[in-house]
């Protein structure tokens, strides 16, 4: 169907609505050199009449598709038989994997709308929980809260320890704690005592150069500074590797990959799935 205006995806989902913006996010880049798509998120859908006018507003507002990740049953039926009145194409972004799931197991999911709703809302308030536990831990602000942090991350400046700390809250619920490694500074001895939870993240000298640079250059500073002189670099992330290696944690690479790559690395490196392990 073609029309003079841009084809919008929106993504409904009764919770974060993270997966429902993964995936539909990870479509549209499918056509990137095909087409501009516009994406609108519309997470936290707890109420019918939020469903009611969504519909009346896409209703006026085509063409679009609504992508969807409601797992409260009530909220995906009123939301296709409203859809189907306005003539909203929809996609149920859960539905394929959960009926291929009820068939090899044999049973269906046990809904009971209150009670989803009401998880949906614990699981709201841990997220919560983890981004304030993220804001208060930053940077090494009070080194005592590392003994409650589920992860505690460690590098030199740049190397993308607050966003990492901030996906791992939002999407994981993980109280995540972190500390910068400054060069020819000793590090607090709370990281030693809770070494077994630590991960380092580490970058390639010329990315770090590039990266201090850009940022440098954002603030109207000049790159002559030590900060993005690439042997003081050098010399910091030598520093780094020596104190990572005295905790004994996992590195990460963070060279050009994205926060969620790196969240997902860690994740694996700290909480492990059995049958996975044997992969190294």
């Amino acid at each position: 169907m073609q029309s003079d205006k841009p084809l919008t995806i929106y993504s409904v989902s009764d919770s974060t609505g993270q997966t429902a913006e993964t995936i539909s996010r990870a479509a549209i880049r499918q056509f990137r050199e095909v087409q501009a798509i516009d994406f609108v998120p519309l997470p936290r859908v707890t109420h019918e009449d939020q469903i009611q006018r969504i519909l009346d507003f896409l209703n006026n507002n085509q063409p679009c598709v609504l992508a969807y990740t409601l797992s409260v049953p009530s909220f995906k039926n009123l939301l296709v038989e409203l859809a189907e009145k306005a003539k909203v194409t929809t996609v149920d972004l859960l539905d394929p994997l959960t009926q291929t799931i009820s068939t090899q197991i044999g049973a269906k999911p046990p809904h009971n709308d209150r009670g989803y709703l009401r998880q949906l809302d614990e699981e709201y308030y841990k997220r919560i929980e983890a981004v304030e536990f993220a804001i208060k831990q930053d940077d090494g602000k009070d080194p005592k809260g590392m003994e409650k942090a589920d992860i505690i991350l460690v590098g030199v400046s740049r190397t993308s320890k607050t966003p990492t700390c901030m996906y791992l809250a939002q999407n994981h619920a993980m109280k995540v704690a972190n500390n910068p490694l400054v060069y020819n500074l000793k590090p607090p001895k709370e990281l030693f005592a809770h070494k077994e939870k630590v991960v380092g993240l580490r970058v390639r000298p010329e990315v770090l150069h590039d990266i201090r640079g850009a940022r440098l250059h954002s603030l109207g500073l000049s790159n002559d500074s030590s900060y993005a002189n690439l042997a003081q670099i050098e010399l910091e992330l030598e520093f780094a590797d020596k104190i990572m290696a005295e905790l004994g944690c996992p590195i990460v690479d963070v060279s050009h990959k994205a926060i969620e790559e790196t969240a997902s690395e860690i994740m694996f490196l700290r909480f492990p799935k059995a049958p996975l392990k044997a992969l190294g």
